[in-house]
This record gives C-alpha cells, structure tokens and sequence, in this order.
C-alpha cells in the first residue's frame, strides 16, 4: 500500500493472507487504552500530586496545555509516562506540581480524575512497561469469512511468538502523516525547511486550513497566516507570529513548540528508517523472533520489557544462547535508531541496516542538531519482534473487538493492521 509505504511499512507478516478490512475509531469508544506503570510510592507529606487520569478524544499535548491552564501550573511541572493516541478513551498515570485539592477539583469536559494521592516524585517515561487495549473493528468486509481469517493471522503470529514491531502511522502524523519529513529536514540542517513543511505545506486534500497553508507556501507573507490560519491551529499560529515579531529566527520558532514534540521530529525520522529495515529484513525472509549472526539481541529489563539501550552483539560464540533466550522470551533481536552514538549490527543485517542509512544519505553525526541540542538523538536499538499477551479476539454484529496487551513502545494499530491489511485513514 503506497501511504504506508511511504512511512516504510512495506509488508505484512501474513502478507498471503487476505485482510478483514474495516476502519477504527468510528467513536473514541471504539478504541479504549488503559495503561500499565508503575505507581510512585504513595508520601502524605510529599510535594507531588499523582493522579489516575480519564481522558476521551484528548490529544496529549492539548490535554496537558488545558491541564495547565485550570490548574495554573506550567507544562513543566505536569508529567507522564506515555503519550496516548488522541482519538481515543485512555486512562493514564499523571503527576502535577500542584495542590492536590485542585487536582481533585478539575472540571474538564471528557477528563475524570479517578484518584489521586501525594508523593515526592514525578512521573516519567520510565514508569510505563505497556499498555492495554480494547479495540472495535468495524465495517469489516462482508465478502471475507471474518472468523476463519483471525484465525489464520492469529495462527501466524503465534508461530513466532508476536508480530513487526512496526512504528505505526500516529508516530508520523494521523492526519499529515509528514513528522518524520520535518526529522529528516532538521538532520540535513535545513531548520527553514522543517518551519515551512510544518506550518506550511499543504496536503492538498481540501481540508480545513489547507489554502492558508498554500498561501504561506507560496508567499512566505507570516503576518497573513497569522489572520488565515485556523484558530486551532494553535501550533503552527504560535511559530508564525514568532516569526513576524522576530523575522527570520526559524530556531526560536521551532523552540514555541512542546519538547515532546519537538523530539518527536527526529525520532520519527528515525522510526522511518527502522521500518525501512524492517521491511527490507522481512522480504529477506530473515527470521523476526531468532536471532543470527550479527545481530543484537536486548534482553529484558528489571520490569520484563526489552531494554532498547543495552545490546548484547550476536556472535558465533554466543549465539546458541542468545537464539535460548529469544525462544523463551527472554531477549528479542533488534534493529537500529540510528543516532549519534549507534553502531550497526554485523553480517546481513549491518549490511542493511548500512543501506538504509546510505539511501537517505546522512550521517551519524548529522543527529547533533545545531541550535536545537533538545531536538538531538543519540540514537539506541528497537526489538524487531512486539509480543501480543491477553489476546481475545470476539466477533459481534456490529464488529470485531480485539482485547491485549502490549509493552511500551508498540503500536495497536501494527498489530491490528496484520488482521485489517486496510488503508491509512482506516486507523
């Protein structure tokens, strides 16, 4: 499929088995996370308030900008694990730098605060070890034997024990699926060219804002964009009035956006080569769930998920044990975000792993990014392989709901997308 394609998802584990089709997120009900993390220890006299948050049809940063607003904290001193998927009904661990009254208090339509107590720390990205779903597929195809289909694909992914590890189409953008671009600008050096594609650059789909963004294109004329641009485009209407107030600082416009989002342009670059790997591995006809010679294995951390920044290198010395390991699920074969400090894998896989990185000539050191060293990576490794546990798979009238869990970092909309084989706007 070329959309996907294009974000480097260019086959499917069980590519000979027909897809069920169908589309998610008809309703954010249709689409239900509830996260795993750790809990900080509970301090009554502590500083820190940690709450269990309910949210629906919430994008992350919005969340946390209206959380900062009723609660008159800056962003800074709200924390979380894990970012969820915007259309969606989440439930995630937050902390606040806050009175924890207030925080009981907050009156924000689709938000909930289910409980909170004191502490003397924040949440941070370590605390999350995965997540739970509860998927609806609906509009599945009328022609298809819906059941006997799961079945196959479920019998596959079972065989080696879970499915790609894919980076799915929210890391790039459900909408303008076009982050990883943006990435690829700031590591070339071209920091103009990653201002003009994120608050220019027009789809060309005829959707809300599309002709103001054709006008900035073609004009470069920021104090019109400033009228012409949505008014919730509050981003990229955030980066152009930088820009009429201080002409040509294309660094500190990129700096009016969120950390988290200005991170996630180069690491979805990175996530765009990884899946490029991936594919390239997979119509290798290489083995995703064993590992051979030259690759690194990450073996699991003190929570049971891989530990992406401690490799152990495949030898012929080590590699009885290392294929032990991954049969029992113990450490998983990885593949390369490659960053500042990465170093590629040996045999065929460094050789693709090389070639990759070749095709998109940069370099290793094109990821220390001038000016923007919070926009850096240095880079680590990505199991090749995502394990599926609590799989319920349930065939109704109005849908297929699937129900699992996965660890941190894997996508749902990767796994269903081996039972759907549908196109991008479908998840």
């Amino acid at each position: 499929m070329t959309e996907e394609a294009d974000l480097g998802l260019e086959t499917f584990l069980s590519r000979d088995i027909t897809g069920i089709g169908g589309k998610l997120r008809m309703t954010p009900e249709d689409f239900v996370v509830d996260e795993i993390s750790l809990n900080p220890s509970e301090t009554p006299s502590g500083h820190i308030v940690i709450a269990r948050v309910w949210h629906r049809n919430w994008e992350a940063n919005r969340l946390v900008r209206r959380l900062g607003s009723n609660l008159r904290i800056g962003r800074g001193s709200i924390g979380f694990a894990g970012t969820k998927d915007g259309r969606s009904v989440a439930t995630q661990l937050m902390s606040f730098r806050a009175d924890i009254e207030a925080v009981r208090a907050l009156e924000i339509p689709d938000v909930r605060i289910l409980e909170a107590y004191r502490s003397n720390r924040m949440i941070s990205i370590g605390d999350l070890i995965g997540n739970r779903f509860s998927v609806r597929v609906s509009d599945v195809d009328a022609d298809i034997d819906i059941r006997k289909t799961c079945d196959a694909v479920r019998e596959r992914l079972e065989s080696i024990g879970g499915f790609p590890n894919f980076f799915g189409v929210q890391r790039f953008g459900s909408v303008r699926p076009i982050t990883h671009q943006i990435g690829r600008d700031l590591v070339r050096g071209d920091i103009e060219g990653a201002v003009m594609r994120y608050v220019a650059n027009p789809m060309g789909d005829g959707s809300e804002g599309d002709d103001a963004r054709r006008t900035l294109q073609e004009t470069r004329d920021f104090e019109r964009a400033v009228k012409e641009l949505p008014v919730r485009y509050t981003f990229e209407r955030t980066m152009v009035l930088h820009l009429v107030e201080r002409p040509g600082d294309y660094i500190g416009a990129l700096r009016r956006l969120p950390r988290n989002l200005l991170m996630m342009f180069v690491h979805a670059y990175q996530s765009f080569m990884f899946n490029k790997i991936l594919s390239e591995r997979m119509r290798r006809g290489l083995p995703l769930h064993e590992p051979i010679e030259g690759d690194f294995v990450l073996p699991l951390d003190k929570n049971g998920v891989p530990d992406h920044d401690n490799p152990i290198d495949v030898t012929a010395d080590n590699i009885d044990k290392a294929r032990r390991n991954a049969a029992e699920g113990k450490a998983f074969a990885g593949g390369i975000l490659y960053g500042t400090d990465s170093v590629f894998a040996e045999g065929v896989m460094g050789e693709i792993e090389r070639a990759v990185v070749e095709v998109e000539k940069v370099d290793a050191r094109d990821f220390q990014i001038v000016g923007l060293r919070e926009a850096s990576s240095k880079g680590s490794r990505r199991g090749l392989l995502a394990p599926v546990r609590e799989l319920v798979i349930d065939h109704a009238d109005d849908g297929t709901l699937f129900a699992f869990s996965l660890n941190k970092g894997c996508y749902a909309t990767c796994f269903l997308r081996e039972f759907m084989k549908a196109g991008v706007s479908q998840y």
